[in-house]
């Protein structure tokens, strides 16, 4: 599956904003507590990422297992609020162990707890995207866990491999790096069939890796290589290419980040920018319109820049914050489309003001664009 020649192994030589997931057990040593050890390896690597200038985010997982090793417990338990339990339980040690290895390295971090449920509400999404696009832009490294200790299926979908790739999506990463026990992806279990061959690069989302990838997680997570592939074609889905690699090969973040061919690469075969523009384009319903002034559709279309509510010069429609609009010109040619910040009875009350009076007007302010242009779609 490697001779397709537009795929190309190193995808994260390139990767300006990349998502790190790291699976519980390589973050709690198979289940025998939180390895400082292997967290201050990839902590270093991310301060080395960060020092080229790289944006990271780390989706680890590990509540449960070192909330199950705290609390004595050698086998996953059954029954949901024990999971609850042992997740509330671990949390505290495992983001302490972050905190405290990422300030060695200089970095100041941030723990943020989602769950998918945040991800598919529209005003959740915008709210979660709004705080990871801030904390990167303040140079802090996101640790993101999924909010275990009071979601009840989420803690079923395994070992947060398809947490990351909705993070990858939702903050439009370059590539999820997913860190694993194992080499990568082989055509088939290597341990049962010796003629398994090594996947060393194949386009994400083709569907025979679907069929290579059976098989359950450890006794610790809960995932397993088939959770991996989906969530490759996941991220595949905004853009972003994934790479599936041995959390313990030595500097793998590092050397993945210079271009060598480490583990399995999953690769997007959808540009970023043109798999947002058909998001954008044609996967939403519109929910309202708003008219805008000629001078909006000069800054829009010409310099790419951001629609301000002082541009705003009709709202149409009823919509909330986090539905797509259309952007109308005078005349009602519609010349964009994107995420609304404000819904429409807000966008009515800040239409034709500037930016730093939405507060005065409102009482608070999300943000000063009404659509900001990295979701805004010319049309």
């Amino acid at each position: 599956m490697t001779d397709t020649p537009t795929l190309n192994a190193a995808v994260l030589r390139e990767a300006r904003r990349i998502v790190i997931k790291v699976g519980s057990s390589l973050v709690t040593d198979e289940g025998r507590g939180v390895d400082a050890q292997a967290i201050g390896n990839w902590c270093r690597q991310m301060a080395c990422l960060a020092r080229e200038g790289r944006e990271v985010i780390m989706v680890s997982s590990g509540a449960i297992a070192e909330g199950m090793k705290r609390l004595g417990w050698a086998q996953r338990p059954h029954e949901l609020h024990e999971l609850q339990a042992a997740a509330a339980v671990g949390q505290m040690g495992l983001v302490q162990m972050y905190e405290s290895l990422l300030r060695e390295q200089g970095l100041h971090s941030a723990q943020v707890l989602l769950t998918h449920a945040d991800l598919a509400d529209r005003e959740r999404y915008l709210n979660a995207r709004s705080t990871l696009l801030t904390l990167l832009g303040l140079q802090v490294i996101p640790v993101i866990n999924e909010n275990d200790t009071v979601v009840n299926d989420e803690i079923k979908f395994g070992d947060n491999d398809t947490l990351g790739a909705l993070v990858a999506n939702l903050v439009e990463a370059d590539a999820l790096v997913i860190l694993t026990d194992q080499k990568g992806l082989y055509s088939a279990d290597p341990r049962k069939d010796p003629q398994a061959r090594f996947i060393d690069v194949a386009p994400a989302g083709d569907p025979q890796l679907e069929q290579m990838a059976g098989g359950a997680g450890s006794s610790i997570g809960k995932g397993g290589m088939i959770t991996k592939v989906l969530a490759a074609k996941r991220a595949a889905g905004s853009g972003a290419s994934t790479v599936i690699a041995w959390g313990r090969e030595p500097d793998v973040l590092l050397r993945l980040a210079r271009g060598e061919p480490i583990g399995t690469a999953l690769v997007a075969t959808t540009p970023k920018l043109a798999a947002r523009k058909q998001w954008m384009a044609d996967h939403l319903q519109l929910r309202g319109a708003v008219s805008v002034d000629e001078g909006a559709v000069a800054k829009v279309l010409a310099e790419g820049k951001s629609l301000l509510p002082i541009g705003v010069v009709e709202v149409e429609g009823e919509f909330h914050r986090g539905d797509v609009i259309a952007v109308r010109r005078p005349g009602g040619e519609v010349i964009a489309r994107g995420l609304s910040n404000y819904a429409s009875t807000e966008a009515r009350l800040i239409a034709r003001k500037a930016s730093s009076q939405i507060e005065s007007v409102l009482g608070y302010a999300y943000e000063p664009e009404l659509i900001h242009r990295t979701n805004l779609v010319l049309m």
